[in-house]
């Protein structure tokens, strides 16, 4: 406890002031103390020292100090004992005024370590100041005809002092005639009134001067003084009187200038000059009152002078004076209380509180976005507010407690489908008219990996060269991911598999950024026809998301193989030796060279022919059968001569590759002179089967396939007129009938799809065949009817898997080229390894028989048939010949 005195004076007298200083508390880092007003500087408040539990060496070591928010620094530490002592006195009435707390925030800065306290010192009042009067004296004017109980309102004091040393009430200094009434109004402040005790007689005593004394509340009690100098007024012994001496109206906020509020009316006894009554406001009318309303002198109307705002006051309190012509004037007063009624006239505020810069697209319904707050300073329901939001959004508002709400979702968010949200909050208040406002935001939405990465096909084919260079690029996939961020990232692999016995990463490798596909080693088309590479895309999201698609490689053949002689063998170092009869006439066969080409396609189109030279002339040999055959007539003479050839086997690639052999032909008597060459290994099936008569089952076969192919041909004509559909005109056809809305068909029985080209004339057919029987072959052709010549495929392979697509394309293009671009070749086909006379016709193979056509002559009957036996000695065969057709 801490004691200081202070002296104060007034009316003479001295007293002595003890304080206490009440508390001093120190929590989260604050020092509260309390200290009175007035004290003299040096005064202790409190020890800092002990409340923060540090000695006073350690205050000069840890150099503690003090910084005051105000201005002025109205404290400071006493280094020798840690007192917080007054530096410069306090005057509470400067700092607060008329405030019933009033404070002073300080701070405490320590170094050594640096630390901070902050100290509030809450300053109290003490009882230093006086009523006062603003004038030392007040002059008043009353009547002699002043009746008794007359009253006359007096200026009031005023004390800057609060609470229990404020003011506190007026006394008079005693006399007969008057008597002092105290009045209290609703807000607090005291107003002193003058009452006529007894009836006046100027006669008797024409003025009065009496002392009117102001007293506080305080302990001791101050007060102040005015003098009042009341002058007695003959002959108007009456004052006007007011019809209400309380009148109680209503007024609508924001009423508009001049609006009438009400009108007083007084009446005055007296005649003349004393009984002419004007109105006016109380000389004490506070000025807020002045500047919103205005009374006519005359009529006594009240009307509105500004703007009436009932959130700032919803009543006023006037007193309207009626002041008669007498001399002295008499007056009367009447009390207006004016009500002020709201209109709704404010719009609810709407504030956003709090905002979550993103919520996520998998957030559950309930999830919280926003904080929003909202007033109405309009009372009753002009200020009920509610909130909406806009509709077809995914939100809604749930209220937390009185005018606060919180949006939260309301449904499944999906970023990919909108990526954010443009939000409106509306406040409608429930006045009439309703009033509103409302604040805009966006709620965007942050992504989550809910997408896997979509490739930009369902699968790829692709076609590389064989022979290609390694790392020479194959294809490329490219995926996407609607995602954002990682969450799109993609990255390629190839998914294990093995090709031929060998993993698929020793063929290929993909680029895991770009999903470029490079080959790892060159390709062999004569090993590998093709193969299938399974890419995943995988974007960076955790988890992370997956999709495979298949790639299709297709290894397109090239020339790179020379045609082989196969028939007759021969050392490669010697050259082929024939003997030919003397007696053999043109055309006589002396044997036949078979040669194979291991490319396919095109590249496997074999043409004979000889060098030219001097024995050229003499022989002449089949451009696609490979037969030897004399050009004239031999000499007797020439018997026992030998000539010398070249012959010359050339494929049909691009560039060609070719083969030579030198050929020696004796002409030699011990020579058959017929058509016999020995074919080794190859024995037709007819003569295994031991058919008698060669002839005659060469001709009857030859009519059955003829008839059957002229059925067959006007069976095609007939459906393609029929069926034929806008797209393809009247120049196609096929040998399976299609359909007008579909360009597949399907063979239920063994599940065998066609896929036909009709964008103009046919050129090509796709062959996709399902699980079958084992080793079965299917032999099926396609025909254009715009032209009476076609290719004609044979496929003798087995039937791939369901995974697997067969291509057979018949080159129309070669075809409408052959005769400008090559030598028409003569009527012969080319038939499979195993279809060849020769020693390789014992071996059967996937390989594919292709007819050159157009031929300038039809192929033999013979040949025809030896087709036919061929290939129905490979498997089934359901195909018509092509003779019929050409």
């Amino acid at each position: 406890m801490d004691s200081a005195q202070t002296k104060y004076s007034g009316g003479g007298r001295l007293w002595r002031v003890y304080f206490y200083l009440a508390w001093v508390s120190c929590a989260s880092a604050q020092l509260s103390y309390s200290v009175s007003e007035e004290l003299n500087p040096g005064s202790v408040v409190g020890n800092i020292a002990k409340d923060l539990t540090l000695t006073a060496q350690r205050i000069v070591q840890r150099r503690l100090r003090v910084v005051s928010e105000s201005s002025v620094q109205y404290f400071e530490v006493k280094q020798t004992t840690g007192d917080l002592i007054i530096k410069q006195k306090i005057d509470r009435e400067n700092l607060c005024d008329l405030s019933s707390a009033c404070s002073l925030h300080l701070q405490i800065l320590m170094d050594d370590p640096l630390e901070i306290h902050r100290v509030v010192v809450n300053v109290l009042d003490v009882n230093d100041n006086a009523p006062q009067f603003s004038t030392t004296n007040i002059s008043l004017e009353i009547s002699e005809a002043a009746a008794p109980g007359t009253q006359f309102r007096l200026e009031s004091a005023h004390d800057p002092d609060v609470g229990t040393n404020s003011l506190r009430t007026y006394h008079l200094a005693s006399n007969d005639f008057f008597t002092l009434n105290v009045e209290t109004k609703s807000d607090g402040r005291k107003f002193p009134e003058l009452v006529v005790d007894k009836a006046l007689d100027r006669e008797r005593q024409a003025s009065f001067r009496l002392l009117l004394t102001a007293v506080d509340g305080g302990q001791p009690e101050k007060s102040g003084s005015t003098l009042l100098l009341i002058d007695i007024l003959d002959v108007n012994d009456n004052a006007p009187v007011f019809d209400e001496p309380v009148k109680k109206v209503t007024l609508l906020e924001n009423a508009a200038l001049g609006t009438l509020v009400t009108k007083v009316n007084a009446t005055d006894a007296d005649s003349g000059s004393n009984g002419d009554i004007s109105y006016l406001f109380s000389k004490y009318t506070p000025q807020h009152v002045l500047n919103l309303f205005t009374v006519d002198s005359k009529s006594g109307e009240i009307r509105v002078k500004g703007v009436v705002d009932y959130e700032e006051m919803n009543a006023y309190h006037i007193t309207v004076q009626a002041r008669d012509g007498g001399s002295p004037a008499m007056e009367g007063s009447c009390n207006v209380i004016v009500t002020i009624t709201d209109v709704n006239d404010n719009a609810p505020e709407v504030k956003l509180v709090s905002l979550t810069e993103s919520i996520r697209e998998d957030s559950a319904p309930g999830t919280a976005i926003a904080f929003i707050n909202t007033r109405d300073p309009d009372p009753g329901l002009n200020g009920n507010v509610k909130l909406t939001i806009t509709p077809g959004l995914p939100f809604k508002l749930m209220s937390t407690f009185d005018m606060s709400y919180r949006l939260v979702t309301a449904g499944n968010l999906d970023r990919e489908t909108v990526p954010e949200y443009s939000v409106i909050i509306k406040a409608t208040d429930a006045g009439s008219p309703p009033l509103s406002s409302q604040i805009n935001f966006v709620v965007k939405v942050s992504d989550v990996n809910d997408n896997a990465p979509t490739f930009s096909q369902p699968s790829y084919s692709v076609d590389i060269s064989e022979n290609n260079a390694p790392s020479s690029p194959i294809a490329v996939v490219s995926a996407t991911d609607p995602d954002l961020g990682e969450n799109a990232q993609v990255s390629y692999s190839i998914l294990t598999s093995m090709v031929q016995g060998s993993p698929i990463s020793s063929y290929v490798y993909i680029n895991p950024k770009s999903g470029h596909i490079y080959s790892m080693r060159s390709l062999d088309h004569e090993q590998l026809k093709a193969f299938r590479i399974e890419v995943q895309a995988e974007d960076a999201g955790v988890p992370p998301r997956t999709s495979n698609v298949t790639v299709h490689v297709f290894v397109v053949d090239v020339n790179d193989n020379a045609p082989v002689i196969v028939h007759p063998s021969y050392s490669k170092d010697k050259r082929l030796e024939f003997t030919v009869a003397p007696s053999a006439s043109p055309g006589h066969l002396i044997n036949k060279l078979v040669a194979v080409d291991a490319d396919s396609g095109h590249n496997a189109w074999l043409f004979y022919s000889i060098a030219p030279g001097p024995n050229a002339g003499m022989f002449r040999i089949g451009a696609h059968t490979g037969d030897l055959r004399t050009a004239r007539k031999w000499d007797e003479e020439e018997s026992g001569s030998s000539y010398d050839i070249v012959v010359i086997i050339q494929d049909n690639g691009d560039p060609p590759k070719s083969t030579s052999v030198n050929v020696t032909i004796t002409v030699d008597e011990k020579a058959p002179a017929n058509d016999a060459p020995i074919i080794p290994h190859h024995i037709p099936f007819y003569q295994r089967n031991g058919m008698p008569d060669i002839t005659l089952y060469l001709i009857i076969s030859l009519a059955c396939v003829s008839a059957v192919s002229f059925i067959t041909f006007v069976v095609l004509m007939v459906r393609c007129l029929r069926h034929r559909g806008p797209g393809l005109g009247g120049s196609e056809c096929c040998c399976y009938g299609h359909h007008r809305s579909s360009r597949y068909h399907q063979r239920p029985s063994k599940d065998l799809h066609l896929q036909l080209n009709t964008d103009g004339p046919i050129r090509y057919m796709e062959v996709v065949g399902g699980p079958q029987e084992p080793h079965t072959r299917t032999y099926r052709p396609c025909y254009s009817t715009i032209s009476s010549r076609s290719d004609f495929v044979f496929m003798k392979s087995p039937m791939l898997s369901h995974n697997n697509t067969l291509n057979m394309t018949l080159s129309k293009k070669y075809l409408m080229n052959s005769a400008s671009e090559q030598k028409p070749p003569n009527n012969d086909w080319r038939f499979t390894q195993g279809q060849r006379p020769g020693p390789s016709g014992a071996t059967g193979g996937p390989e594919v028989a292709m007819g050159t056509g157009p031929w300038p002559q039809p192929p033999t009957e013979a040949e025809q048939l030896q087709a036919l036996m061929a290939a129905a000695n490979g498997g089934s065969y359901t195909s018509s010949p092509l003779s019929s057709l050409l």
